[in-house]
C-alpha cells in the first residue's frame, strides 16, 4: 500500500520581501487566495531546490518580485493546510525588481512600513520573524 500523503510530508519556505526607502524598511505583503488575508509569499519547497531558492521562486510567482534571499533564516512557523500542519521556513529577501505583470495577479500586493505590516498579519510566529528583520537588514 502507498503511504498516505499528509502535510507532515511537506515543508514550506517563504520570504518577507523588503526594500529600504529613505532609510526606513518597507515590506511587501500579498493577499491569500482563499480568504484574502495578508500574508507573505510561500510554498512547498521544490524537491530539486533549496528552501531559499524555492522561496524566491514563490515570491516571483505570487508577488512579482525578485531579489536576493538572505542566508540566515528569520524564523519558522506552523501553518494549517490540507487538513494538517505544515512547517514554514521564513527568510528575508531584498527586492531588486518589481514586475508589473506576474503569474498570480489575482492577489493584491502592497508595500507597507514594518509597523503597518505587523498589524495586518495574524500569525504570531510570522510577526516574530518579521520583527527580526531590522537585525538582519543593514
Amino acid at each position: 500500500m502507498g503511504k498516505k500523503v499528509s502535510a507532515n510530508n511537506y515543508k514550506q519556505s517563504g520570504v518577507i520581501p523588503y526594500r529600504k526607502k529613505q532609510g526606513k524598511i518597507e515590506v511587501m505583503l500579498i493577499t491569500s487566495r482563499n480568504k484574502g488575508r495578508w500574508i507573505v509569499p510561500k510554498g512547498v519547497i521544490e524537491p530539486d531546490m533549496t528552501p531559499r531558492n524555492s522561496a524566491a521562486k514563490e515570491a516571483f510567482e505570487e508577488a512579482g518580485v525578485q531579489g536576493s534571499v538572505h542566508s540566515k533564516m528569520l524564523g519558522i512557523y506552523k501553518n494549517r493546510k490540507w487538513g494538517d500542519v505544515c512547517t514554514v521556513q521564513i527568510y528575508a529577501m531584498k527586492v531588486s525588481k518589481v514586475h508589473r505583470k506576474w503569474d498570480e495577479t489575482d492577489r493584491e500586493r502592497e508595500w507597507l512600513s514594518l509597523k503597518d505590516a505587523l498589524k495586518r498579519l495574524n500569525k504570531s510566529e510570522l510577526k516574530r520573524a518579521m520583527q527580526r528583520l531590522p537585525r538582519v537588514v543593514r
